[in-house]
């Protein structure tokens, strides 16, 4: 039993000191994402080769899966995005919408979705696609709080994407954050669209994001705009306040000047 225990013990701090060196490695794969201050605290822009955690709560899914999609779409640089969902996701949130991806900017023939069973099947495949080259990102959506995603399988999904480079991003709905070995975790809400008149009221995405874990540097909390033709994120825009509209009963300045000069 005692050799067994030190086996485990040593394949532990074998892991560990992998994760370590690694983080080292990829320090410098940093994909900048538009946003001055994000890209500050995140020195330089978000990590490749890692974990990142987005939570949401409440009725904030639309926006934390629109965010998602702006990370993977900066990290993936041009190759395959493997999604992966649970069944019980699509009957919670609906399937993902590919004219919306579209309008969003990004190819949604990159896009690949999987759709697994239960928990487990997710975390499995997720990590079988962690450990292919070939891909840019791969998201795993999760919903709700499950026991099988702890340290341990945080640890797996990390080393996966350590070894191969490839970029994994966790979209929790309804869950709770855990400890985990996240490079970083988001908490997203969707934010207000800026004053201005009815007809213009559909503008750039608007994203709250509140970094609440960063490895490397602060978090903070920031207003990041999604800027679709050129698929990055940035400050929000500057809009004019609106301007009063004249009262309907005073008369149109021209119309009254032709009418003085006729009399």
């Amino acid at each position: 039993m005692s050799g067994a225990r030190s086996s485990a013990l040593a394949t532990l701090r074998g892991q560990i000191e992998r994760i370590e060196a690694a983080e080292v490695v990829h320090q410098q794969g940093r994909v900048a994402l538009g946003h001055r201050e994000v890209d500050s605290a995140l020195k330089g822009g978000l990590a490749r080769a890692v974990i990142h955690e987005v939570f949401c709560e409440g009725r904030q899914g639309a926006a934390a899966t629109g965010f998602v999609m702006g990370l993977a779409g900066r990290v993936s640089a041009r190759r395959p995005l493997l999604w992966v969902r649970q069944d019980f996701s699509e009957l919670e949130t609906g399937a993902l919408s590919m004219s919306g991806l579209a309008e969003l900017g990004l190819d949604p023939r990159r896009v690949v979705m999987v759709r697994a069973a239960d928990v487990e099947s997710a975390l499995r495949s997720s990590a079988d696609a962690l450990a292919c080259d070939a891909l840019g990102a791969v998201v795993l959506e999760l919903w709700g709080e499950t026991r099988q995603f702890d340290l341990v399988a945080s640890r797996k999904l990390t080393l996966a994407a350590q070894s191969s480079g490839v970029t994994g991003l966790m979209l929790r709905m309804a869950a709770q954050p855990l400890p985990s070995t996240a490079e970083t975790r988001w908490m997203l809400r969707a934010a207000h669209s800026p004053p201005g008149a009815m007809w213009s009221a559909w503008g750039a995405p608007r994203f709250d994001a509140e970094l609440l874990r960063n490895r490397h540097g602060p978090c903070g909390r920031w207003i990041m705009e999604w800027k679709c033709d050129e698929c990055q994120f940035s400050e929000p825009s500057a809009h004019p306040q609106p301007v009063a509209a004249a009262p309907a009963h005073r008369p149109d300045p021209t119309v009254f000047a032709e009418h003085r000069r006729a009399g």
